[in-house]
């Protein structure tokens, strides 16, 4: 289902289900329209009707990355929480990144991020936490499991979601429920993305 946008007619914009934590902020709404309006990206598909669920962001090649997808976020009146390295959580960023949802890491402890996370998701009724795979913009050989782990133990689904540059299209994928097997539900959500095109294809 989707939904006209009453500032920029030719935007489309994917309803959200009411069960989806959502903000009520006008202004960041016409802010993040207006943003993608001028960077001429769209969003396309449908989100899950459940109240908690993972978004897999991906590839991660550029910090436009980031300015597309809180763009997007801001413009759904989606209220999502990321995970973010805490080297980005600096003045005078840091308070209005924690105050979108921003979580800063600590990458040298970041062994306990899967179970708080999880504890995060068992103790809240609403939750949609987005989570980059990669963990870094740079070429990286592996991808982090820790989405995984944590959609797997707290057993609600994830979401994947591409950033195409090509296309200039942030698509939302069918949500998927993670089995036991953890690598191997690593290597199929790599091909959800294979192909996809990222802002810098030499880091893929």
């Amino acid at each position: 289902m989707l939904r006209q946008n009453t500032t920029h007619s030719n935007q489309q914009i994917p309803l959200l289900n009411e069960k989806v934590p959502q903000t009520t902020n006008r202004f960041s709404q016409w802010f993040g329209r207006t943003m993608l309006c001028l960077l001429g990206w769209k969003i396309s598909g449908v989100f899950p009707s459940c109240s908690k669920f993972v978004v897999a962001v991906a590839p991660h090649t550029s910090n436009w990355d980031f300015v597309v997808a809180v763009s997007a976020m801001l413009a759904l009146q989606i209220k999502v929480r990321f995970l973010g390295k805490e080297a980005i959580f600096i003045w005078p960023f840091k308070y209005w990144l924690i105050k979108i949802g921003g979580i800063p890491v600590e990458r040298s402890t970041a062994h306990g991020v899967v179970e708080q996370m999880t504890k995060l998701f068992e103790d809240s009724e609403k939750l949609v936490l987005a989570i980059a795979p990669e963990g870094t913009r740079r070429k990286t050989k592996q991808w982090k499991s820790g989405f995984l782990h944590i959609a797997h133990n707290a057993q609600i689904p994830v979401v994947p979601l591409s950033l195409d540059f090509k296309k200039k299209e942030l698509l939302l994928h069918t949500e998927i429920m993670i089995g036991e097997n953890i690598e191997q539900e690593l290597e199929s959500f790599q091909q959800i993305f294979s192909d996809i095109s990222p802002k810098n294809p030499q880091n893929i």
